[in-house]
């Protein structure tokens, strides 16, 4: 098969993401082995591919917002047939015994494992993926449009989650791409007043389009204050504009994996009348389940640009530049 390979983490630009001819993963005991139709575009992935985040495979085929059928199972497999189609998102195993496993925190599990990053992911012909953490998919909606869900669905679901909105509230989403521009169309079916701030004019417009009560730069104030804040941009400036902007009272919850450095914080514009600060860590599998059901629910849809499985570099790049609005989706076009 065809996979690629983050041969040295190094800037998107500079080539180091390689497309390689790789032989068939063989599932395990546990896993199905899933011929992958699409794969989301991730951030997560861009962090990987560039280093910000840890290598902790060599080589790593990225990728965690697989769509994909069951194309052989492993010996203890119980409950899924070949041709049924699933989802690869990107928590991938956890032990089950620890405390935070225990108390239905898997998402903090210490021995947690990921798709795209501790094992070979989605931007693949084929991927392999433990039975207990793959997704069964409602019918109806095609491949490329669920991908997304995936991930930045469910991250976008559990950052909505943690930010605390209270009923008919009032969300501000700072950066309005694959993940935030889904958590948009569950909060507006809920009930809320949502304001986006983000650099891109094509996002602003999307944003508007959704239903959201306005579209400013990132670095703008919203027109009201805001109950709950959600930040999707990696960027650490915007947190003390965030605070600044949330009410008395107001949770900011920041949903990226990673983070760039967050200025000194003014203890009483940005922090005093009981703000609060959340970090959003992966997700259970609960989240996922509960997410797709409400997506279902209330058709939410993402607003997708694909290319081509040979051109996820391109498609990194793009995603880097924020060339498009919404999510970008790999479709395997080889076999």
């Amino acid at each position: 098969m065809r996979a690629w390979s983050v041969a040295a983490p190094e800037p998107v630009e500079e080539g180091g993401l390689r497309f390689v001819a790789r032989p068939v993963p063989e599932p395990g005991d546990d896993e199905l082995l899933v011929h992958v139709r699409a794969c989301g575009v991730c951030r997560t992935d861009l962090h990987v591919a560039e280093g910000d985040l840890p290598v902790h495979r060599p080589g790593v085929t990225p990728g965690h917002e697989v769509v994909g059928v069951v194309a052989g199972l492993g010996a203890a497999v119980r409950g899924f047939e070949v041709g049924e189609r699933v989802g690869v998102a990107w928590l991938r195993r956890t032990d089950g015994t620890c405390a935070y496993c225990v108390r239905g925190s898997e998402n903090l599990c210490p021995a947690s494992r990921y798709t795209g990053w501790d094992a070979d992911g989605g931007y693949a012909e084929y991927t392999v993926v433990p039975a207990a953490f793959a997704y069964r998919l409602p019918g109806g909606v095609d491949d490329v449009s669920l991908a997304p869900l995936l991930c930045a669905g469910i991250i976008g679901h559990r950052a909505l989650r943690r930010a605390s909105l209270p009923p008919g509230g009032r969300l501000g989403l700072y950066g309005f791409g694959g993940s935030a521009h889904l958590c948009a169309q569950v909060a507006l079916a809920e009930g809320a007043t949502v304001h986006v701030l983000t650099r891109g004019a094509a996002a602003r417009k999307l944003a508007l389009q959704l239903g959201a009560a306005s579209a400013r730069d990132a670095y703008e104030m919203p027109p009201e204050p805001l109950d709950s804040a959600i930040l999707f941009a990696p960027v650490g400036d915007l947190v003390p504009l965030a605070l600044r902007a949330l009410d008395r009272g107001g949770v900011l919850a920041i949903a990226g994996i990673h983070l760039s450095d967050v200025p000194a914080l003014h203890y009483e514009s940005e922090l005093f009348y009981e703000k609060e600060v959340r970090s959003v860590t992966s997700n259970t599998r609960e989240d996922g389940r509960e997410f797709l059901a409400l997506a279902a629910r209330h058709g939410v849809r993402a607003t997708t640009h694909t290319y081509p499985l040979p051109e996820a570099d391109r498609a990194l790049r793009d995603l880097k530049a924020g060339r498009f609005d919404g999510a970008a989706v790999l479709v395997n076009d080889l076999s």
